[in-house]
């Protein structure tokens, strides 16, 4: 919590800036970079598998990105939910932005879209009663399933 709190503001550095700035790709969870987007593994995820597609230029709202970085972006959200389901076979997917902090974003300064894998019954008691996320793989395990995956 203490990190999504922090993430967007004033003096911290932009996570996704950051990933795409930081020249090791899988330390940095950046899975597929593209012209005017990219996709990158959610570091505190809510599921294995919680991946972004972000606009690559630092830019917060939907009204401020481009007609192509919009579509380069949603495209990704289409690639990765082809290798999510190839990967993972969930049942469905949660895809959304939230824009701004009110909103509910943790990084309210650069534009980017969640695509969250679900399972029926996916919520344990672990969520509901301990206020604990249980992910049965580390995020350098997804990252490598997801990244071959990304590459077929």
């Amino acid at each position: 919590m203490s990190y999504v709190s922090t993430a967007g503001a004033p003096g911290n550095a932009c996570v996704f800036c950051a990933a795409l700035s930081s020249g090791d790709d899988r330390q940095s969870l950046v899975l597929h970079r593209g012209e005017r987007a990219f996709l990158v593994l959610n570091a505190y995820p809510y599921a294995s598998g919680h991946l972004m597609a972000a606009v690559t230029r630092h830019v917060a709202g939907l009204d401020e990105a481009s007609l192509d970085e919009l579509a380069e972006c949603m495209r990704l959200v289409q690639i990765a939910v082809r290798a999510l389901r190839a990967v993972y076979r969930p049942d469905g997917f949660n895809v959304g932005v939230n824009q701004g902090a009110v909103a509910g974003a943790g990084v309210a300064g650069h534009l980017h879209v969640h695509v969250v894998p679900r399972w029926n019954g996916d919520t344990s008691f672990m969520t509901a009663i301990g206020d604990t996320k249980v992910l049965p793989e580390s995020l350098q395990d997804t990252y490598d399933r997801l990244s071959a995956a990304l590459r077929t």
